[in-house]
């Protein structure tokens, strides 16, 4: 058996993710996030399907979609009040870089959609280890938007497609918090033949 390598299981035990209003420039140049991206493509994937890709969202680009969001908000949820559309509008303008992780689920007569989609999650989870590897904060955040037919149109998804995670990439504002993690003895069970 291998020896674990320590720093593999800090890097593990210490992931922490950064709420998105407190995440601010700078994010990662092009160079650092393709090395990021290198890294969170070496995930399990089942008959090597690649069923994946990313889009990026930063610049402007990020005030002009929370503005949609905004409107989109308000015709999906018309009895939500200011401070939801507020928060619609804001909702990418914090980190400055987004990298949408996109799952592309085309019919596959040997890999199940879930397998693969479990793949896009995997990607999503070594993105954030790979930012923190390079000392930025971040979080994966879906919410309404991930799910919405309009904002995939906005966004360029082909029908097959969904949004894994909006991986959004900052330099954190604050101290990663902690939270309280589960008990993995009440979690573990051992399956034996009836």
């Amino acid at each position: 058996m291998a020896i674990p390598q320590p720093d593999l299981l800090t890097a593990l035990d210490s992931r922490r993710s950064i709420p998105a209003k407190q995440l601010s420039a700078p994010g990662p140049d092009e160079s650092t996030l393709n090395r990021m991206l290198t890294s969170a493509v070496r995930v399990p994937d089942h008959g090597k399907r690649v069923a994946f890709r990313f889009l990026t969202i930063q610049g402007d680009a990020r005030h002009t979609l929370g503005e949609r969001l905004a409107a989109r908000g308000m015709e999906k949820f018309p009895d939500a009040g200011a401070a939801a559309v507020e928060k619609d509008r804001g909702r990418f303008s914090y980190a400055p870089l987004i990298v949408t992780v996109i799952a592309q689920l085309g019919p596959d007569e040997k890999i199940p959609e879930f397998e693969r989609t479990l793949t896009a999650g995997c990607v999503c989870f070594a993105l954030l280890q790979a930012a923190q590897a390079f000392g930025f904060g971040a979080v994966w955040l879906t919410g309404w938007p991930a799910y919405d037919e309009q904002v995939a149109r906005w966004l360029g998804l082909q029908a097959d497609e969904h949004v894994a995670g909006f991986i959004h990439i900052g330099t954190a504002k604050i101290d990663a918090p902690e939270r309280e993690r589960p008990d993995v003895a009440t979690l573990l069970s051992e399956w034996s033949p009836v």
